[in-house]
């Protein structure tokens, strides 16, 4: 028999030990908006029409964000350009600009709007914030006066910055950064330096950038590895790019490989191929979104795990190239040919049989890929891919990829084109690399760009393979790595340009100075 005083033992204990257990996961929101753009104008318009735009904007995002607080969201990220689009040049973006303070002079918009002079924008978020109780990651732009005397001031003198802002539940802002990886943003200054922004939570420490930073060392990498952050907060106007760099297949395996939770909000905008946003976990996604259809937004949730490293499922740690350096490649092909995903060449070899083991290699990168189809399609074929190098136009950032993947017909000149439908199933597949680099992004892309949780894993050894079954209809399955120390370093977008006129009239001047001595 239990006396009353144990009873109140037992009972306290097992209080104590069902909020232990709230307190290892917290719940998360984000939404996929479908922005009101302005209309297109060379003349910038009034800051009373700016407002009226950007309140339309917040009118939807306001139903989101009380939707999420009422199903126990915690914090919500909303995209990037959320409240007035993209399309701007310097001029034309100012009516839609605030002065954002740094966080650190403890601001509760809501409470003070005019402390840091007209701030409508942010005291409305602030209120949002304080009103439901949940922390909310905006985009906004903000602008800083500069002295004409700094040689880096832009003309109109200010710097204006593409800002992430946050509001914790009582609408303070805990959070403040300005993007520096810009993307054909030509009305925003890039900062001086990459900035390394967090902020503590009971229910875990956040880091954040925007869109386009995700493809960097910083910060990125920087708040997963040496700030230890526990979930990435990750606004973004996201342009799908198959087969590689759609949002949800490369965001979900940037989770992955990392090994930390990213929250992602994208724009919807399905004439500029823009959708997909999503709640994902280390070892999988948790929740996603892709809606290519329809000019909805939508409204994710999902329980997250706090401490994601804590956790019994966390992933171990992987060597990307244990298993692929550790044996001769398999036999050589002769039907090896170039082809191009954008504008990168690839090595290709086509995988002519239902089941095999095939190497093709790159310069020092070499791709295994073991392979037992479900069924081939006469009408579907397939190749394996290797690339390694600068990416793209600009020849900026160091790529090493392997790839198995559908081309789009069967003509083998079409391999590694955009397509999004597939019917070939997979029983068995193992893909790996001598990757040169530790940061390796996981990727498998279903039939109409689905993603695959629960179907395929990471061994230790840095294989990719299959598991639970024969897989849905395959799109690719990447490895896709990112070797930073090679990049080359150029500052991007914006302020850019002022940098370079000034860089090569120095650059003149010292040879013009050498040539005289």
């Amino acid at each position: 028999m239990i006396t009353s005083s144990s009873q109140t033992s037992v009972a306290v204990f097992a209080l104590v030990i069902l909020h232990a257990g709230a307190l290892d996961t917290f719940t998360a929101a984000v939404y996929e908006h479908a922005v009101l753009l302005p209309k297109e104008t060379e003349t910038p318009v009034s800051r009373d029409d700016a407002l009226l735009l950007m309140n339309k904007n917040i009118d939807i995002l306001e139903k989101a964000i009380k939707q999420a607080a009422e199903q126990g969201a915690q914090i919500i990220v909303t995209p990037e350009d959320a409240l007035y689009g993209w399309k701007f040049s310097r001029e034309t973006i100012f009516p839609y600009l605030e002065a954002v303070p740094d966080p650190e002079v403890g601001w509760i918009p809501c409470q003070d709007p005019h402390r840091f002079g007209h701030t409508p924008v942010q005291a409305r978020l602030s209120c949002l914030a304080k009103n439901n109780s949940i922390y909310v990651v905006a985009n906004i732009g903000d602008k800083k006066p500069c002295n004409s005397h700094d040689s880096r001031c832009p003309p109109n003198g200010y710097y204006q910055y593409n800002t992430n802002v946050v509001y914790d539940m009582t609408g303070q802002l805990v959070a403040r950064y300005h993007k520096y990886h810009l993307y054909s943003e030509p009305q925003f200054d890039v900062p001086e330096k990459p900035e390394l922004v967090t902020f503590n939570t009971t229910f875990g420490r956040f880091g954040i950038f925007t869109c386009f930073d995700i493809l960097f060392h910083d910060p990125a990498v920087s708040l997963v590895k040496d700030f230890h952050v526990d979930t990435i907060l990750f606004p973004t106007a996201w342009m799908n790019v198959l087969p590689l760099l759609t949002a949800v297949e490369f965001h979900s395996a940037w989770a992955m490989g990392m090994r930390v939770n990213l929250l992602v909000a994208n724009i919807h905008h399905v004439h500029l191929n823009m959708t997909g946003s999503g709640i994902y976990a280390p070892h999988a996604p948790k929740a996603y979104h892709y809606d290519m259809e329809t000019d909805l937004g939508r409204l994710l949730l999902s329980e997250v795990e706090l401490r994601p490293r804590d956790s019994p499922t966390y992933p171990a740690a992987v060597n990307w190239s244990a298993h692929a350096s550790a044996f001769r490649p398999f036999p050589g092909r002769k039907n090896t040919f170039k082809g191009f995903i954008s504008r990168d060449a690839f090595n290709f070899t086509e995988l002519s049989e239902n089941a095999g083991n095939l190497t093709v290699c790159q310069k020092d990168l070499c791709c295994h890929l073991s392979y037992r189809m479900s069924r081939k399609e006469e009408n579907e074929v397939y190749v394996l891919g290797a690339f390694t190098g600068l990416h793209g136009r600009r020849k900026r950032e160091f790529w090493q990829v392997c790839t198995m993947l559908k081309c789009k017909t069967t003509n083998l000149t079409t391999c590694g084109q955009p397509v999004e439908t597939a019917l070939t199933r997979f029983d068995m597949f193992a893909l790996s690399g001598t990757f040169g680099t530790e940061y390796v992004f996981p990727e498998v892309l279903l039939t109409e760009v689905h993603l695959s949780p629960g179907k395929f894993e990471v061994l230790k050894d840095g294989r990719l393979v299959n598991k639970n079954g024969p897989s849905e209809p395959l799109l690719t399955v990447s490895l896709f790595g990112r070797w930073y120390t090679k990049d080359s370093h150029f500052i991007s977008g914006g302020i850019s340009n002022l940098e370079t006129t000034n860089l090569l009239i120095s650059t003149l001047l010292m040879i013009i100075a050498l040539q005289i001595l």
